[in-house]
């Protein structure tokens, strides 16, 4: 658990980062949201990640080395709470299994913790904000600063 860190990666290239972490044996998670377009008057489904330029790697110091050879890492970061920023990617998994194609939004920094009791989102738990009769549960991943959000009804929320 305590080699898991969050590697800051060059643009677009998160997928190949991926795919290095696969070959070396690397356990990884990128987040990953659905998009559908028109191109050319048809409908096409294109996989972007939910957080731009992070993914997440369970690995030890010593390969290290071989993943910044690939030249496609800006920087590796250690998260300080290794267990909440696991506890955090699992909520937002939670959430894209619901609903794949969840949009990126700012953190809150205040707001209520709430664990959602009902619906697709059950079992999320985020911060909140109000919005006209539904709440927009925000869930943090603190360590890189970014957030996804998720709408649920009043009566579906519970605080924590």
């Amino acid at each position: 658990m305590r080699n898991w860190k969050v590697l800051f990666v060059k643009p677009r290239t998160e997928k190949k980062v991926t795919e290095y972490c696969a070959l070396y044996g690397i356990p990884f998670y990128l987040p990953l949201r659905e998009k559908k377009r028109t191109v050319q008057r048809r409908k096409v489904v294109f996989q972007l990640p939910v957080f731009p330029g992070y993914v997440f790697a369970e690995f030890p110091d010593s390969q290290r080395l071989c993943l910044l050879q690939t030249n496609l890492l800006v920087r590796i970061l250690t998260p300080l709470d290794p267990r909440r920023m696991l506890r955090d990617l699992i909520m937002v998994r939670r959430a894209l299994r619901a609903d794949p194609e969840l949009k990126p939004s700012k953190p809150l920094a205040k707001g209520r913790l709430v664990r959602i009791i009902g619906g697709p989102f059950m079992g999320v738990e985020g911060r909140i904000t109000r919005l006209a009769g539904t709440l927009k549960v925000v869930l943090n991943v603190d360590m890189i600063g970014q957030a996804v959000s998720v709408t649920a009804e009043t009566s579906q929320v519970e605080i924590l």
